[in-house]
């Protein structure tokens, strides 16, 4: 005998379904929008997004080419009282084209850091998504705290030592080129020096390395620098 009852709290218990698992580890390794691409289509994909980041560049490129001089000047503020010297022709010409590649590249990277993660975000667990936002913030604080210090205490403290260091031998007259060599790379080195936070952040949320493991390596790397003694 079939029974069918109009109960209202029945007809919502039938009509429940569970929208998270019990187990929290197995929904948080889920793909949430897990979507079935070829790999033709995924190979077009990243042609486009690298075409529209490479558009992105030429025109931030373009952009740092015609302010450049304002740039060059802001760069040659820590080398107070040192004369740069052309030593070929169109030496300048080519410092400016540096200049702008790099801050064209810094200028584009928000828009560059959009399209990977578009790109990587369906491939990525909702554990891997809830470490996105705070890694892409974190990373791109930290890199400009990098080299906003390497411009402000780094590079002025290592051109006083090399201008103090030859004074009273050498008359300093440096090359154009030389020096923004040496100061572009100084302050991306040191902003990418400043991402290890962030990389001990990932390690960690993805569980490939625990908080346990990096407090034992800094421990043993400090017992190993104590025994050496200050030489």
């Amino acid at each position: 005998m079939n029974i069918r009852s109009n109960s209202p709290t029945m007809a919502a218990t039938n009509l429940k379904t569970p929208t998270q698992p019990q187990d929290d580890t197995t929904y948080l390794d889920e793909l949430p929008d897990e979507v079935e691409m070829s790999l033709f289509d995924h190979l077009e994909e990243l042609r486009q997004r690298i075409f529209v980041s490479l558009i992105a560049c030429a025109v931030a490129i373009a952009l740092c080419f015609v302010a450049v001089r304002p740039l060059v000047k802001w760069l040659e503020a820590p080398a107070q009282g040192v004369k740069f010297l052309q030593l070929a022709p169109g030496e300048f010409f080519f410092v400016s084209l540096k200049v702008a590649g790099y801050g064209g590249l810094l200028l584009a990277s928000p828009f560059i850091l959009y399209q990977i993660i578009q790109f990587v975000l369906p491939g990525l667990t909702r554990r891997e998504r809830r470490l996105l936002g705070p890694v892409v913030l974190g990373s791109s604080i930290l890199f400009g705290l990098g080299i906003g210090f390497a411009y402000v205490a780094l590079i002025p403290a290592a051109l006083k030592f090399f201008i103090s260091y030859g004074a009273d031998v050498v008359e300093q007259a440096w090359s154009i080129d030389r020096y923004f060599e040496f100061v572009l790379l100084l302050l991306f080195s040191t902003g990418l020096a400043f991402q290890v936070p962030v990389i001990q952040l990932l390690l960690g949320g993805l569980g490939l390395v625990s908080s346990q493991q990096m407090l034992s390596g800094w421990r043993a790397s400090s017992w190993v620098r104590s025994s050496r003694g200050p030489f």
